[in-house]
């Protein structure tokens, strides 16, 4: 270890001085940008050409999507590309061999349709629907105004037909994700239908097809605890049924203020299930309808929504399955039952500390093979397992990496293959970009469809899935469609890329693509950032954050998006940014996890530090004026802003916010926040905590929204005025769940304007009376 003299100490703290004050020096002279701060006349100029590129904007994006119109046999389509002025285009493409190309002469057809109707048709404007081409014959068949007509492209002759008949292209189904939130259906008939069971005065009774002849066979059934939801076996021989204890759903009630041709504001009351509410229960049973013995099924009470579906598995009437998630979202079970004496086992059965996502449990039944595909995050990522249905043993994990399985789009059993879209597969790229990809049940033979571009992907399929259409793009690079082999992912032909000239001819930049890192220093946070189009680099500007962090999801576009309100926003002075933080989805169970219980957190230490991490990159962003926007999740993140985290927030936009997640909805807070409602409902309330409010807030809401409810809003407003705060209220007659509409829209940006810009904005009042 060296050993420093007092002197050289002395020398070293003096250059460490010496030093801090250069760096000191160096940002001092970096943040010594002169604020943008527009005279009224300047930023009246900037409403008015906000408001003209709102609307000159719209249709400036060409060749952006493509809807293709595939023919019976596979082998070919047809799309339309709307043009300038919105002038069409129609194209032809021959798969086979590879071939676009204009689908007819426009000025050729149009004379050829107006020869042939009673009615003129421009060539500029030509259009037609429902075209299916025979090249042997050298026709066209199309719908136009209407009428049907028969095209002859090589005399240029048409005709008017009546309506044909046309084969249907063979498709290939997909197997789509089913909600657990469906309610069961019931069936009352036996399968030979010769029976039928039903219930009378709270007892089931079976009896002949027409319900004729019947006997009860059950009996400690009443109106008030009544036996329902009757499911037979394939054979006939069981009856599953529930003893139901019901629950009447709670009531909300909104107030229409302002009906036309009313002099008295109109109450509407609906049910609405909020966090605690007690949900009708149901007990399983079976019915030997032979011997009219019935056993209660060996489970818990099912207290968490409907009676679930029944799966009777394959070559055997004795056992069925049905799928249970437990209220509090921490377990999911596929359970047996065995009908001759209600013995259950678990085929599957997951349990969490924290939360398992309700909405994205997948499971896929092979009866024949009895097998179940099924999503878990159980090591840490969304990847599908394969389940064998009568041992619940995992026979092997189908999917597995840091990378999360976003859906299911097909499952191919024949082939033994799944068809699916996932994210964050491929390094050294957005994490959150959409890519296709199949593999076997066993997990190998990983075939990559999207591998070819770092863009987020789309793929529309031809119905028997020999092409698929590929259109990938960011939000700096415009869609590129193209054509390729479903086999190999090979490229048959470039479809189209969109032309995005006219946009930026208006003097738009398209958004930044920023990155920086996380609360924990290490995890990456993405996210966009939008700059006026007459953006000054020497001047600093205020930042304004889109904000929603619902935890269901992410956020952050990333598909190419041009104009919207975020450049609108940007237009008046600002720097508006949106990212995704922790505790939204869509990343590793532990990014997800970060919600739990934990709904106020939102992400702002991640969301801080990436706003921070940009101000340090450019500086033109103002870190020290930040204002902060949302609607819904987002409204109550945007007051959640000013309220635990003043020091970095200064004015907020909350419109129709779930302040409180006792008030909204049940399945969605007791899926983040927890079952039971606990003191953490009570400690991260924007309600509980509104008497800490910092800077300036201007609340929104719709007086119908049947969403959240508006006393949401009331009861936070009610709380600032108790606690003496200034705030502004903006309550829309008539509105429902909603930003407030063009109007709310507007005060949004004036709130941003006065509050961010020290700038009073236009008077609308007095202008409109020029």
């Amino acid at each position: 270890m060296k050993i420093f003299t007092l002197k050289q100490k002395t020398l070293l703290y003096l250059q460490t001085l010496t030093l801090s004050a250069l760096c000191l020096t160096g940002m001092a002279q970096k943040s010594a940008l002169p604020a943008y701060h527009p005279t009224s006349a300047e930023i009246a100029d900037s409403y008015k050409r906000m408001e003209l590129m709102d609307s000159l904007t719209k249709g400036t994006v060409l060749k952006a999507t493509i809807q293709a119109n595939w023919a019976a046999d596979g082998q070919s389509f047809w799309y339309r590309n709307f043009l300038t002025d919105s002038l069409a285009e129609y194209i032809y493409v021959n798969t086979v061999q590879g071939k676009k190309s204009k689908a007819f002469d426009h000025e050729k057809l149009a004379a050829a349709l107006s020869k042939a109707s009673d009615s003129t048709f421009s060539a500029a404007k030509l259009s037609v629907h429902d075209l299916h081409f025979d090249l042997e014959k050298h026709t066209v068949v199309m719908q136009a105004k209407g009428k049907w007509y028969s095209y002859d492209t090589e005399s240029n002759v048409a005709q008017k037909i009546e309506k044909p008949t046309f084969p249907k292209a063979k498709e290939i189904g997909w197997t789509r994700q089913v909600s657990r939130w469906q309610p069961f259906r019931a069936d009352s008939v036996s399968p030979d239908k010769k029976t039928r069971a039903f219930v009378k005065n709270g007892n089931i009774y079976i009896g002949n097809k027409e319900g004729k002849d019947a006997k009860q066979l059950t009996y400690d059934g009443n109106p008030l605890k009544p036996y329902g939801e009757l499911s037979w076996s394939p054979d006939g021989k069981y009856l599953v049924c529930y003893r139901i204890t019901p629950q009447d759903e709670r009531q909300v009630s909104i107030i229409f203020s302002s009906l036309p041709n009313t002099t008295r504001g109109e109450v509407k009351t609906r049910g609405y299930a909020q966090p605690g509410d007690e949900f009708t229960s149901y007990e399983m049973h079976v019915i030997n309808v032979g011997t009219r013995e019935i056993v209660k099924v060996q489970s818990e009470v099912i207290d968490f929504f409907d009676a679930p579906v029944i799966r009777w598995r394959n070559g055997d009437d004795k056992h069925f399955t049905y799928e249970k998630a437990d209220r509090g979202h921490q377990r999911f079970r596929v359970i047996e039952v065995d009908a001759t004496n209600g013995h259950t086992k678990n085929i599957i059965d997951e349990k969490t500390d924290t939360f398992i996502y309700q909405n994205l449990i997948y499971t896929h039944y092979q009866p024949e093979k009895h097998e179940i595909i099924w999503s878990s995050e159980k090591d840490g990522w969304r990847h599908l397992y394969l389940v064998d249905e009568q041992t619940g043993k995992i026979k092997n994990q189908i999917t597995k990496g840091e990378w999360v399985v976003r859906e299911i789009d097909s499952i191919d059993t024949e082939k033994r293959e799944v068809w699916f879209r996932a994210n964050g597969m491929n390094a050294n790229e957005d994490p959150y970009h959409i890519h296709y990809y199949r593999i076997k049940f066993d997990g190998t033979g990983l075939v990559k469809l999207t591998d070819h571009a770092k863009a987020h992907h789309n793929l529309a399929f031809s119905p028997d899935r020999t092409y698929y259409i590929d259109t990938y793009s960011t939000m700096t690079s415009p869609p590129v469609s193209e054509l390729r082999k479903t086999a190999d992912g090979s490229l048959v032909t470039t479809l189209e890329q969109a032309d995005i000239s006219q946009y930026l001819a208006l003097g738009f930049k398209l958004p930044e693509i920023f990155k920086a890192k996380g609360r924990d220093g290490k995890t990456d946070i993405w996210g966009i950032v939008y700059r006026p189009s007459k953006f000054d680099p020497k001047k600093k500007y205020p930042i304004i954050e889109n904000i929603y962090a619902g935890p269901h999801d992410s956020f952050v576009p990333k598909a190419f998006r041009y104009y919207g309100e975020m450049q609108s926003i940007a237009e008046l002075g600002f720097i508006v940014v949106q990212m995704d933080g922790m505790g939204t989805a869509n990343r590793s169970k532990a990014f997800h996890d970060v919600c739990w219980k934990n709904i106020a957190d939102a992400g702002f230490p991640d969301r801080i530090a990436w706003m921070k991490s940009l101000a340090t990159k450019y500086p033109q962003v103002d870190s020290t004026k930040v204002g902060v926007y949302g609607t819904s999740a987002g409204g109550q993140n945007s007051l959640g802003a000013l309220l635990f985290h003043p020091g970095f927030y200064d004015a907020a936009v909350s419109a129709c916010g779930c302040h409180d997640n006792r008030v909204d909805k049940q399945w969605w807070n007791e899926q983040w926040m927890g079952y039971p409602v606990g003191k953490h409902y009570d400690e991260q309330s924007n309600v509980t905590n509104a008497a800490k409010l910092k800077g300036d807030l201007l609340l929104i809401v719709g007086e119908v929204d049947t969403n959240v409810p508006p006393e949401s809003t009331y009861r936070v407003a009610d709380a600032l005025i108790k606690a003496n705060k200034d705030f502004e209220l903006l309550v829309v007659p008539g509105m429902g769940h909603s930003d407030g509409g063009p109007y709310g829209r507007r005060k949004k940006r004036d709130f941003f304007v006065n509050k961010l810009l020290g700038v009073t904005p236009p008077n609308r009042n007095k202008i409109a009376l020029k």
